[in-house]
């Protein structure tokens, strides 16, 4: 089974990741780690910032571990941001009944109610350098138009609005 978890930032998808990895003992690979292991090497020209072009140029070589995992009859949870929302375009219909896609989406009443708790929560796994440009507004932007185009592509999402609370059933 591959798990693939993404969602605007802040929204809890390296926490859920490692959440899933110590109850069901399922490796999880970081969009972040490749995409920093790739820049830092000089593998690409792209920088961290560049995210319209991050997300094509990571999705393929993303889609191809994917398809290595299943393949070979690995589980794998993928977690990060550079997942597109057309991503079951990279599919056949057998592979895809190997993979669990999940947006996770915060409303914009909870990020009002709980604006302060996420920027704590930032650093929970990864530490974050530097998170001075993330505000409510742009958190409020980003998830509704993650909400957006979930609906577009009939993605499955997880919607965040009264607590945070996720508790997924994997099949093993």
């Amino acid at each position: 089974m591959i798990v693939l978890i993404t969602g605007a930032s802040h929204t809890g998808k390296t926490v859920l990741a490692q959440k899933l990895l110590e109850k069901y003992h399922f490796p999880y690979l970081s969009v972040d780690h490749l995409k920093m292991g790739l820049v830092r090497s000089g593998e690409t020209k792209l920088t961290p910032e560049d995210d319209k072009e991050l997300t094509p140029y990571l999705w393929n070589i993303l889609k191809e571990i994917i398809k290595t995992a299943i393949e070979n009859e690995q589980n794998l949870i993928i977690e990060g941001l550079y997942i597109p929302f057309n991503w079951k375009e990279s599919f056949s219909k057998e592979l895809l009944e190997h993979i669990d896609y999940y947006c996770l989406i915060m409303t914009q009443k909870y990020i009002e109610k709980h604006f302060t708790d996420i920027k704590q929560y930032a650093n929970s796994i990864d530490k974050r350098v530097d998170d001075s440009d993330l505000t409510i507004e742009s958190m409020i932007e980003n998830n509704t138009r993650n909400l957006e185009m979930c609906k577009k592509y009939e993605c499955d999402y997880i919607l965040i609005d009264e607590t945070y609370k996720i508790d997924l059933k994997l099949e093993k």
